[in-house]
């Protein structure tokens, strides 16, 4: 990044940093100093199956990223899709940003208090209806699953050009199968997409679009934030048949291996203490050499598929890498890339409404056909353990292998933390802060002229150029969904899972000495857990967490018992 790109955006922040009371938000900045924005979120990755971060799936592109950028080791999502994105859009706890719960399970009885709307809430202002207003183009393509009607959209919330598909996931092909019994919602610019190309692949046409949208603009002058939302790798697995081929066999030795693999990368890397030797319980998971050979073959081609969806986005990113630097874009470009939580471990029968196997019957899934139309597979605990080995449990938790996530940054032009690792402690409203400094934008007090609710999150780009190791001091984070619980604060975490996944009461764990979660330090240090309970306390009174009274403890129980 150069001294003036720097100093530019700095001054025009400052100046703006006291002001900015509705969406018509100047910037003193040239237009062409001001840096473009990509943000680039994968769904349901698990934290090393990229490359750069221990994997050996292939991805030249993110791993040339990281060799340009800074990699961060300890960035945080939430459990789930749309509440990450709500705070990430937002800068805001999902509580405040309405998704206190996943709109899939809002229950009456909060169904009318503000932050369990179940879509993007109107209490505070997204980083598109921010930068549009600081004279940016705002582009999206992907998945959106922060509300499915016109008024919801991504188009209705600041975003200038969009191509977006509504729901939280769903076939990849062109038929348009949903997750569960109901139905895909495709939209462009807020007009409802009744038909599909008969050639779609959501990763190709994601990629298209945006690549279009960057394109239709490019030579006016002024700067872009586009937002590429990938549905790729969430389940049903699906891929082309040629790339999925490029993986034949080479999962055959199973899910237990993986982990080690996996694990012993991630040591090699620094990022796991050596003397790890073992992985954190999971009475979910199988041993691969329980299976039949039946299952192993089949379960090896889930692996394939997944692998086979990761490397084709990772050449769609490469695609858009292209269209930036033919238009001479790339270098003036900051990119953002990380993954929306960790891997998805749920099996298809936990959609609401397929329980009993009905709609899931109307598929074949046999070996010939696992990951191509009319299939819907998917990674299973077992696989999803192992792409978060050797982290505890995977997505839908707020234990590490559920939230921790292989967060890519680059700032525009050549850094000195070029290829460097930074391992302070980053939470996903962090995003927002970080393109608001660069775009030298301010949060606004107002929105349309109602009161908004100011961001929580701090800034990365100290970070980004060099200046500063860490962006919080003796500062905490706190984590609802669900029911389960987790607070941070330096090299502290208070966890609480609901039984069987945890004692349901509060565990204390610290991630530097522990970050597999497996030792409970509780009754050494009665006093830093009696402080972080407190801290948590204060975290869910400010951000108005509502308490659930044991209504998902008991829905756990009932679906996997005492283990």
């Amino acid at each position: 990044m150069t001294r003036y790109w720097l100093l530019t955006v700095s001054v025009s922040f400052l100046a703006l940093a006291g002001c900015g009371t509705d969406t018509d938000i100047e910037t003193e900045a040239e237009p062409q100093a001001r840096p473009n924005i990509l943000l680039i979120v994968a769904d349901d990755l698990g934290y090393s199956d990229v490359g750069a971060f221990g994997g050996e799936i292939r991805t030249p592109t993110i791993d040339q990223l990281a060799a340009e950028g800074l990699r961060f080791s300890s960035f945080h999502a939430l459990p789930t899709c749309s509440p990450t994105r709500s705070a990430l859009l937002s800068g805001n706890d999902n509580h405040v940003a309405g998704l206190g719960v996943m709109g899939e399970f809002i229950y009456p009885e909060i169904a009318d208090l503000p932050g369990y709307e179940g879509h993007l809430s109107d209490q505070v202002a997204t980083i598109p209806e921010i930068l549009r207003g600081a004279g940016y183009h705002t582009y999206m393509a992907g998945k959106w699953h922060l509300g499915e009607d016109d008024a919801r959209s991504p188009y209705a919330r600041g975003f200038e050009q969009t191509f977006t598909m509504m729901n939280g996931g769903g076939s990849h092909w062109a038929d348009m199968r949903p997750l569960h019994p109901s139905e895909m919602i495709y939209r462009r610019n807020g007009q409802r997409i009744e038909a599909l190309p008969d050639d779609f692949y959501s990763s190709k046409d994601y990629t298209d679009a945006l690549i279009e949208f960057i394109d239709s603009n490019k030579d006016d002058g002024n700067p872009f934030f586009a937002y590429m939302s990938y549905t790729a790798p969430h389940d049903p697995l699906h891929a082309p048949a040629e790339y999925t081929a490029k993986y034949s066999g080479q999962y055959d030795y199973g899910w237990d291996a993986l982990a080690v693999r996996r694990l012993s990368r991630l040591q090699e890397l620094g990022l796991v203490p050596p003397d790890i030797m073992e992985f954190p319980p999971n009475f979910m998971t199988r041993e691969w050499d329980s299976l039949s050979a039946e299952d192993k073959a089949a379960y090896a081609r889930d692996m394939e598929v997944y692998a086979a969806m990761v490397e084709y986005m990772d050449m769609s990113i490469g695609r858009l890498f292209d269209c930036l630097r033919e238009h001479g874009l790339y270098e003036n470009t900051l990119i953002v890339f990380f993954s929306d939580n960790g891997a998805n471990g749920a099996h298809a029968t936990a959609y609401p409404g397929n329980a009993d196997g009905s709609y899931l019957a109307t598929f074949d899934n046999s070996l010939e056909n696992r990951g191509l139309p009319g299939s819907f597979i998917d990674l299973g605990p077992s696989w999803a353990q192992a792409s978060s080995a050797p982290f505890r449990f995977f997505k839908s938790f707020t234990a590490e292998g559920g939230i921790k996530s292989p967060l890519i940054a680059k700032m525009p032009g050549t850094t000195s933390t070029a290829g460097q690792w930074n391992h302070a402690l980053l939470h996903v409203t962090d995003v927002m802060p970080t393109f608001l400094e660069a775009a030298g934008a301010a949060y606004p007090q107002t929105l349309d002229g109602r009161p908004i609710r100011q961001p929580i999150g701090r800034s990365m780009v100290p970070l980004l150029d060099g200046t500063k190791q860490s962006i919080r001091e003796n500062e905490g984070i706190g984590y609802e969904l669900f029911e389960m619980r987790a607070y941070f604060q330096d090299d502290w975490k208070l966890l609480r899972l609901p039984e069987p996944f945890g004692t349901g009461t509060w565990e204390l764990y610290n991630l530097a000495l522990d970050p597999c979660e497996m030792h409970d330090v509780s009754a050494e240090n009665p006093d830093v857990k009696a402080a972080m309970v407190e801290a948590w306390q204060r975290y869910a009174e400010a951000n108005d967490v509502v308490d659930h009274e044991g209504r998902f403890d008991a829905a756990y129980r009932a679906a996997y018992g005492d283990h």
